[in-house]
């Protein structure tokens, strides 16, 4: 498949929000790639023998994506950092359910570093990084939405700058705070010495 400008996309991004269905039609075979490829990321920090496989992540991002309310679509990375956060949810949601099915498992309080740097938590961890999430963003929601475009959205500095209409320098620094206020939040509850 030829290689796909930034400049399509967007264009097509925005033609979709203005209702011309056939722009999604068209959009979809050109971001489907780097969609399975989000997805494969996401799986590949799931346990070993995840039930919900990296196509089935991809349809369901799609399906959520197709019935949400009309977005105003402004460039390919707002679009990516949203399929970002629609598949984080989903697996949230999944591992959600999966924790609530064990009723009352041992959930380990997940260190920053393993999920930012080895990137191998499970189900239960991928709950407890969400729950740390959504506290940071009660207390900061732009350093939040710098994780979630860096971490899960995959987006590098400059574009997560360019979705947050912010600068890279503030980018720099919201990405080294939040990780430090993650890796405290994450820790809470944690024994002494663990």
């Amino acid at each position: 498949m030829m290689e796909v400008s930034a400049h399509q996309v967007t264009l097509l991004l925005r033609a979709w929000s203005e209702g011309e269905q056939g722009a999604l039609e068209k959009l979809v075979p050109l971001v489907y790639d780097q969609l399975h490829r989000l997805a494969e990321h996401y799986m590949a920090q799931e346990r070993p023998g995840h039930t919900l496989q990296t196509t089935a992540l991809v349809n369901e991002a799609y399906l959520r994506l197709v019935d949400s309310t009309q977005a105003n679509w402004q460039n390919r990375a707002q679009f990516f950092a949203v399929c970002a956060q629609i598949m984080r949810r989903i697996l949230v949601d999944w591992a959600r359910t999966r924790q609530a099915l064990k009723r009352g498992g041992e959930v380990r309080p997940l260190e920053l570093e393993e999920v930012v740097v080895v990137a191998k938590g499970s189900g239960p961890d991928l709950v407890a990084l969400d729950d740390a999430l959504k506290a940071l963003a009660a207390v900061d929601p732009r350093k939040s939405q710098v994780v979630e475009l860096r971490f899960f959205g995959g987006l590098g500095v400059e574009e997560t700058a360019q979705v947050l209409k912010v600068s890279a320098e503030t980018v720099t620094r919201d990405w080294r705070l939040a990780k430090r206020w993650l890796r405290r939040e994450l820790s809470k509850g944690k024994p002494d010495g663990a």
